[in-house]
């Protein structure tokens, strides 16, 4: 019976395949050997791209050949024996065959063996390890807003990992303490789905806050795959009244508004007045009181009352009119009144101006007195001397007091 012919290079890779396999069998190592190949193992993740490299330390002219897991060979030297676009030709010379494998699949895994045809043949194996990639992260138990001082359970799930990926949980930048992760293997897969559960109690600081789980996984860089959901936390009102303006004018416009500070907002709002009616410019509305002119009986203490139907709350504001500014001009006692501080402080500066200004007007006047009654001795001795009352009235005007200097001249 008559065969086929074949092309002589199928032949021979068949031929040699033979051989590899005989020489794998024969389990022989060669320690120190020049043409002994060297290989290194591998690990890449789903959809990446590995490249096996093989050497040997001299030639021998013999050609290098890749098998992959199933023992077919891929390359051999610098021919393709299988037809595989996802593998191609990285490098080849007498002492190197390099080849690249592209998309790398989960089935991609295994031993991969580097062969050299010498006599024997000579062996070496490099394992490819694939890592399983991680779906990004789903959080769940977000459904429901959870009221204050009550707890929530958050889980977090990721699938297809290999190995097992790590889950990790975060509030803003702190890394919050969850379940031990829980790992089950996906059925007819070489992956895992793994998830962790998270229980929180929450406040009124945590409405708003970011809780994120993060994937953990030497296929991915830090960070690569997180999700992240806000807290929805219900609380009661906790209201505050809020002015227009801090001084309030007679004769102007004017609001209150009521603010509730609860999630959800307050549905209603309830204005009154302290022992009394609102006045009767004053309208309620809603979170607002507005004013259409305020007098100086709308002085007092308004409360407002917020209900959010989870509860309700009071907060009071004390309204002091200022008078308006034109009447404080025209009536001192008025700006006194608006501003007692700053005129009490410049009142005491007056009085001290004063008080000092009187004691300089004393000391003057003593000054005086003494020097006038000086000059009334001097001249009441001019008249004693003198021998008649005309000699008495001309010594009184300084006659004496020449008569002694004109003495002095003849000396």
């Amino acid at each position: 019976m008559a065969f086929p012919s074949a092309p002589s290079a199928v032949w021979s890779v068949s031929l040699l395949t033979v051989l590899f396999a005989a020489a794998v069998h024969s389990n022989i190592v060669y320690d120190d050997d020049p043409l002994q190949p060297v290989t290194s193992d591998e690990t890449v993740s789903v959809g990446g791209t590995v490249t096996l490299t093989c050497r040997v330390a001299e030639s021998d002219n013999s050609s290098l050949q890749w098998s992959n897991t199933a023992q077919q060979t891929l390359y051999f030297g610098e021919k393709r024996a299988l037809r595989d676009n996802r593998i191609q030709l990285h490098r080849s010379t007498s002492t190197e065959l390099s080849i690249m494998i592209g998309d790398v699949q989960l089935s991609d895994e295994g031993e991969y063996t580097c062969s050299i045809f010498t006599m024997p043949v000579r062996t070496a194996r490099a394992t490819v390890t694939v890592l399983g990639v991680p779906g990004k992260p789903q959080i769940s138990g977000f459904e429901n807003a959870v009221p204050e001082g009550g707890k929530v359970t958050l889980t977090c799930t990721s699938t297809g990992s290999k190995p097992p990926a790590s889950l990790i949980w975060y509030r803003g930048d702190q890394e919050l303490e969850g379940r031990s992760n829980v790992v089950e293997p996906v059925p007819d897969d070489p992956t895992y789905n793994v998830s962790s559960e998270l229980t929180l109690e929450v406040s009124r600081s945590d409405d708003k806050a970011l809780i994120t789980c993060a994937v953990d996984h030497p296929s991915l860089a830090p960070g690569d795959k997180r999700s992240e959901q806000a807290l929805r936390v219900l609380y009661p009102p906790n209201v505050e009244i809020q002015p227009e303006s801090d001084l309030p004018r007679e004769g102007e416009k004017f609001y209150l508004e009521c603010l509730g500070n609860s999630n959800p907002e307050p549905a209603s709002y309830n204005w009154e007045k302290k022992d009394g009616e609102l006045p009767s410019l004053a309208k309620a509305d809603g979170a607002f009181l507005r004013f259409e002119m305020l007098n100086k009986s709308d002085n007092g203490v308004y409360l407002c009352q917020a209900n959010n139907g989870i509860g309700t709350s009071q907060g009071e504001y004390t309204l002091l009119v200022q008078e308006d500014a034109a009447d404080n001009v025209a009536d001192p006692t008025a700006m006194l009144t608006s501003s007692g501080v700053d005129h009490a402080v410049i009142g005491g500066v007056v009085a001290v101006i004063v008080f000092i200004l009187l004691c300089l007007l004393i000391v003057l006047g003593r000054y005086l007195i003494r020097h006038k009654g000086t000059y009334l001795t001097h001249e009441a001795k001019g008249s004693d001397d003198a021998p008649d009352a005309d000699t008495a009235i001309i010594n009184a005007e300084g006659g004496h007091s020449g008569a002694e200097d004109k003495k002095e001249y003849f000396i």
